[in-house]
C-alpha cells in the first residue's frame, strides 16, 4: 500500500501519526501470503519432524528423557483406577503415585496430582483397556479430530479465507498451541470444542445454548473465569443461565455416578491446590497467563499475586468494553478468548489451543477490511502471538514471557479497534452498528 494511502488511513483514525502508520505498513507489507505460507511450512516440518525423531526410542522415555505422552500417563492411570472401581484412590497422591509406578515402572520420578473432577477421567476408562502406547496414540488422534474439526467449523464462516486453503492448513498444523496439546497429551481439546460451539451458537443468536457450552468448561474452570465475569457484568442473562445449567448438569452427573464420598474427596483436593502447586506448576516458564508472567518475573510471590490481580482486572475491563461495543462478533469473541487466556490463574502452553478461533476470525477481519487503520498492527501482532509461545526456553533464562506481552498488546489493539468501529473509522467506511 502506498505511503500516501497509509497517511490518509492514519488521518481517518485520528490516533496514529503518519510516520508511525507508514512504518507499520512497511512491516506488515513483509507479511505476504507467500512468505507466511513458507514460514508456516518450515515451522510445521521442524516441529513435527523433531517430535517424531524424539519419540523414536524403545521404552517409555523419549530421547530427552521425558515420558512419551507426557501428561497422558496421568489420565491413563486414572482410567485404570476407575476401571477397577478404586475411585477413592484418585485423590490420594501417594496411592495414585504407587499405582502409576506399578503400571509403568519406567515413570519413576514423574508424579501427578489429580486436579480434575472424576467425570473428566471417566472417558479414559475406555482408553485404559488398551496398552499405553495405543491408548496415547488414540488420544492424540481424538485431539487431532477435535482441533481440525473446530478449525474447519470456524473456517466455514470466514468467506475471505475460502481461497486460502493451503496457508490455512499449514498454519493450523504448525500452530504451537496444537503441537503442545499433542505433545503433552492434555485435555484442552474439549475446551477448544466448547469455545467453538459457543461462538457458533452466539453467531446464530442462541445465547442460552452458548451459555451451556461455556458452562461446561467447569471441568477446566480456570478457562471459563473471564467469560463468567464478562457475561455477568454485561448482563447477558441468557448466557449466564445457560452456563449455570451446563455447569450444574456436569457436576450433578458426576455426583450421581460417583457418589458423595468421591465428590467430597475431589472438593477437598481443590482446597489443597495451593500445596499441590509444585506438582501442577513445576516450570513457570511454560505458563502463558498474567499470573505466570508475574510469578516468573518477580521472586516475591505476594507481590506477583497483587500484580496479577491488578493486570487481570485491567484485561477484564477492556474485554468487557469490547464485548459491550457494537463491533462484529469476530472482534468481540476474539477479545473474550484472549482474556480467557490472560486471566486464567493456571494456563500452560497446551491451553493456548483455545486461541485458534481468534487467529482465524481476526485473519478474516483483516481480509474483509483492507483499509482499516488497525489492520497493519493487527497483522503484525497476529504473526507474533502465533509464534511467540515457541520462545519458552528464552523465558526460562530471561524470566520474561514474551507471549503474554504479545497477547496483552493484541487485546489492547482489539479494544481500540472496537472503539474505532463504533465511530466508523475502524473499517474506513461510514459508521455501522450491526453486531452479526
Amino acid at each position: 500500500m502506498p505511503g500516501a494511502s497509509g497517511e490518509r488511513i492514519a488521518a481517518a483514525a485520528g490516533e496514529q501519526p503518519p510516520g508511525q502508520t507508514a512504518a507499520l505498513l512497511r512491516v506488515s507489507g513483509l507479511l505476504t501470503a507467500k512468505r507466511i505460507t513458507l514460514h508456516a511450512a518450515l515451522l510445521a516440518v521442524c516441529l513435527w519432524s523433531v517430535y517424531a525423531i524424539n519419540l523414536a526410542t524403545p521404552g517409555l522415555r523419549d530421547r530427552a528423557g521425558h515420558i512419551k505422552g507426557a501428561d497422558f500417563l496421568h489420565f491413563y492411570t486414572a482410567g485404570r483406577l476407575l476401571q477397577q472401581g478404586r475411585e477413592r484412590e484418585l485423590y490420594n497422591p501417594p496411592a495414585l503415585a504407587a499405582d502409576q509406578l506399578a503400571l509403568m515402572p519406567q515413570s519413576r520420578g514423574d508424579y501427578f496430582v489429580a486436579s480434575y473432577g472424576p467425570q473428566v477421567y471417566l472417558p479414559f476408562t475406555l482408553l485404559a483397556r488398551l496398552s499405553y502406547g495405543w491408548a496415547a496414540l488414540t488420544w492424540a488422534l481424538i485431539n487431532c479430530c477435535i482441533y481440525f474439526g473446530c478449525c474447519y467449523a470456524i473456517w466455514r464462516v470466514c468467506p475471505e479465507l475460502a481461497l486460502k486453503v493451503g496457508p490455512f492448513l499449514l498454519l493450523a498444523v504448525g500452530y504451537p498451541g496444537f503441537f503442545n496439546l499433542i505433545a503433552f497429551g492434555q485435555t484442552s481439546g474439549p475446551a477448544l470444542l466448547l469455545f467453538t460451539l459457543a461462538f457458533l451458537a452466539l453467531r446464530r443468536r442462541h445465547q442460552l445454548l452458548a451459555g451451556i457450552w461455556l458452562g461446561s468448561l467447569i471441568y477446566k474452570p480456570q478457562l471459563g473465569l473471564a467469560a463468567a465475569v464478562i457475561f455477568l457484568l454485561a448482563a447477558e442473562w441468557k448466557v449466564i443461565l445457560g452456563a449455570i445449567a451446563g455447569a450444574a448438569a456436569q457436576i450433578l452427573f458426576a455426583w450421581a455416578w460417583f457418589g458423595s464420598a468421591v465428590m467430597g474427596l475431589y472438593f477437598h483436593a481443590l482446597l489443597r491446590t495451593q500445596a499441590a502447586l509444585p506438582f501442577i506448576e513445576p516450570k513457570l516458564y511454560e505458563m502463558h497467563s498474567l499470573r505466570g508472567f508475574w510469578l516468573l518475573l518477580t521472586p516475591w510471590r505476594n507481590f506477583a499475586t497483587a500484580l496479577y490481580i491488578v493486570s487481570a482486572l485491567a484485561v477484564l475491563l477492556t474485554a468487557l468494553m469490547c464485548w459491550r461495543s457494537r463491533a462484529p462478533l469476530s472482534l468481540r469473541y476474539s477479545a473474550l478468548l484472549l482474556a480467557s487466556v490472560l486471566v486464567a490463574p493456571h494456563l500452560m502452553a497446551y491451553d493456548l489451543v483455545i486461541l485458534a478461533p481468534a487467529f482465524v476470525l481476526l485473519a478474516q477481519w483483516c481480509l474483509e477490511h483492507p483499509g482499516a487503520p488497525a489492520r497493519p498492527a493487527l497483522q503484525i501482532l497476529l504473526y507474533l502471538c502465533y509464534a511467540l509461545p515457541l520462545l519458552e526456553p528464552l523465558a526460562k533464562l530471561s524470566h520474561i514471557q514474551l507471549s503474554v506481552i504479545g497477547f496483552v498488546a493484541l487485546q489492547g489493539l482489539l479494544w481500540r479497534t472496537t472503539k474505532q468501529v463504533q465511530t466508523g473509522t475502524g473499517h474506513g467506511l461510514p459508521p455501522t452498528f450491526a453486531r452479526p
